[in-house]
C-alpha cells in the first residue's frame, strides 16, 4: 500500500488550509479553508484538484474559516462524505459556516450593484462562493468524535484516526492517523493550529512521542511572542483610568476565543477586586453564540476554569456582562451614560457592529480604544494602532482623540520556540517534517530552526506538491 499526501492549501502561506491523504483507495481530505489572504482569492474559485464525491471523508482540525471554510463548496460539488472532528468544533463550525455564507451573500449583491453602477465587470463572479443554503448542507455531514476515540477511515482497520486536544481553540485537535502496509505501522500527525502552555479556558497541547511524519504550523514559526504575565495589570490600568475618566473602554475582538479569553481575565480582575464592578457588553452575535457552546462544553476546560465553574464564579456567568443580541440592543449600548466595557467584532473594525462603537467613542479623550489582536495591514485598526490623526469610518472622517492601547500576549498560535518544544517530545527522529501553515519567510525559518536545534530531516512543501510516504 502506498500513503500519498498532497499539500492543497497552507503551502507556503497561511489560510486555505488542505491536505489529501490518499491510502489503501481511501482520500481523506485534513480541513477545508477558505483562503483569506487577498492576493490568493481566486484560488476559493477554483475546482478542486479532485473530484469532491471521490472524498470518503474530512477531518476538521478545528473551525476557524481558513480551516473549514470551503466545506459548502465541497458539499455542493459532489461530496457526500463524513465530517469527523469534535462536538464543539461542529458547532462552532455552524456558526461561522452561517456568518461566512451571510458575508459572500451580502458582497456579491454589493459587487452585483457597484458593477452596474461603474459599468463593468470585476475579477470575480457576482455571484457569493457559497449561499446560507450552501451552509445548512454541511450540517448533516458533521459526525463528533470525542478526543482519543479512534475510527476507521478504511476497509479491514488498515486506516484509522485520533484526535487530541490541541490547545488552540475550544475542540480543535491535533490528528492522529495511522496506517498499515505489508504488515507495518506508519503514523502522520496533522498539527492543525497548536495552541500555547498555560493558555486560559483551554487546556495545554496534547504531546507525541512517536510519529512517522509530522505535518506542523508555522504561523509564528519565526518569532517569539510577549508572555502572558502583564496582560491583567495593562487591563486594570486600562479600565481604572478609563473609568476615572468618565469613558468606555471599547474592545475590537474575534467571535472565537479572543472574545472568550479577554471575559476570563476581566473577571479574574473582578475577582481580585483589581477593578471595580463595571457592566461588561459582549455586542457580537456570532461571540455570543460561541460563548454558549463554550458554557455547554464544560467538560473541555482546564483546571483553572474548571474551578471557576464548580465555585459559580465563570467569566460567562458574571453577573455585569450582558449579551447583545439585536441591532437595538446593540444600538442601545450607546444611549449609555456611565463608563462601560464594549467588546465587538470584527478584531481590525473592517467590519461589524465594532464601526458604531468607534463613531462613538473615538472622539472621545476620556475613552480608550483597547486592541488585543493582530491589525492587518491596511486594515481600520491598524491605521488607528499606527497614529492616524483622523480615520474614515462608515463613510465619514472622525478625528482621533481617544487614548489607543494595545494588549500582547494573547496570541492561540504557538511561537517558535513552543512549537519546537511541543517536536521534541519525540522520543525518536520523525522521518520527515512537513512545515505547512506559514508565510513563506516564517516556514522556510522555522524549518531551517528545527533542523539546526535537532537535526531531522524538514521541509516545506509547495502549493500543489504530492508526496509519497514509504
Amino acid at each position: 500500500m502506498k500513503i500519498k499526501l498532497s499539500f492543497l492549501g497552507a503551502a507556503q502561506n497561511v489560510t486555505g488550509s488542505r491536505h489529501l491523504l490518499q491510502a489503501d483507495g481511501t482520500s481523506v481530505l485534513i480541513d477545508c479553508g477558505l483562503y483569506q489572504e487577498r492576493h490568493f482569492a481566486n484560488r476559493n474559485w477554483d475546482p478542486f484538484p479532485f473530484p469532491p464525491a471521490k472524498i470518503n471523508a474530512v477531518i476538521l482540525t478545528h473551525a476557524h474559516l481558513d480551516h473549514c471554510g470551503l466545506l459548502p463548496k465541497l458539499v455542493k460539488e459532489g461530496f457526500k462524505g463524513p465530517i469527523y472532528c469534535t462536538e464543539a468544533t461542529a458547532e462552532i463550525a455552524k456558526i461561522i459556516l452561517l456568518d461566512a455564507a451571510k458575508l459572500q451573500e451580502e458582497d456579491a449583491e454589493y459587487k452585483r450593484k457597484r458593477h452596474k453602477k461603474q459599468g463593468r465587470k470585476g475579477p470575480y463572479p457576482e455571484e457569493p462562493l457559497y449561499t446560507v443554503e450552501d451552509a445548512e448542507a454541511v450540517f448533516g455531514h458533521f459526525e463528533p468524535i470525542p478526543y482519543r476515540e479512534r475510527f476507521i477511515l478504511a476497509k479491514d482497520d488498515k486506516v484509522e484516526a485520533t484526535l487530541y486536544d490541541a490547545g488552540h481553540v475550544l475542540g480543535s485537535s491535533v490528528i492522529r492517523v495511522k496506517a498499515r502496509l505489508d504488515g507495518d505501522e506508519r503514523i502522520i500527525l496533522f498539527s492543525g493550529d497548536i495552541g500555547r502552555p498555560d493558555r486560559p479556558i483551554v487546556s495545554d497541547p496534547t504531546v507525541f512521542h512517536k510519529a512517522d511524519y509530522i505535518l506542523i504550523e508555522s504561523t509564528y514559526g519565526d518569532r517569539i511572542h510577549h508572555n502572558t504575565e502583564s496582560i491583567k495589570s495593562e487591563f486594570a490600568e486600562i479600565i481604572n483610568s478609563t473609568r476615572a475618566a468618565g469613558g468606555n473602554v471599547v474592545i475590537p475582538s474575534f467571535a472565537l476565543e479572543r472574545s472568550q479569553e479577554v471575559l476570563y481575565y476581566i473577571n479574574e480582575l473582578l475577582i481580585a477586586k483589581k477593578i471595580q464592578p463595571i457592566q461588561i457588553y459582549l455586542d457580537s452575535p456570532m461571540a455570543s453564540k460561541i460563548t454558549e457552546v463554550f458554557e455547554k462544553h464544560a467538560d473541555l476546560f482546564d483546571t483553572k476554569m474548571t474551578n471557576l465553574v464548580n465555585n459559580h464564579t465563570s467569566p460567562f456567568d458574571m453577573p455585569t456582562l450582558h449579551l447583545a443580541g439585536s441591532a437595538n440592543e446593540s444600538k442601545a449600548i450607546n444611549r449609555i451614560t456611565v463608563p462601560i466595557i464594549i467588546i465587538a467584532g470584527s478584531g481590525m473594525c473592517t467590519g461589524g457592529r465594532i464601526k458604531y462603537h468607534l463613531v462613538e467613542n473615538i472622539t472621545r479623550p476620556e475613552s480608550t480604544i483597547t486592541f488585543v489582536g493582530y491589525q492587518a495591514t491596511g486594515t481600520l485598526g491598524r491605521r488607528i494602532l499606527d497614529g492616524e490623526k483622523v480615520v474614515r469610518i462608515l463613510g465619514s472622517k472622525y478625528p482621533v482623540k481617544a487614548k489607543i492601547e494595545r494588549i500582547h500576549g494573547f496570541s492561540a498560535h504557538a511561537d517558535k520556540n513552543e512549537l519546537l518544544d511541543w517536536l521534541k517530545n519525540m522520543q525518536t527522529p520523525p522521518k520527515q517534517i512537513f512545515v505547512v501553515h506559514g508565510e513563506e519567510k516564517s516556514a522556510k525559518e522555522f524549518r531551517d530552526f528545527i533542523s539546526e536545534k535537532t537535526g531531522w530531516n524538514v521541509t516545506v512543501p509547495e502549493y500543489n506538491q504530492q508526496v509519497t510516504l514509504n
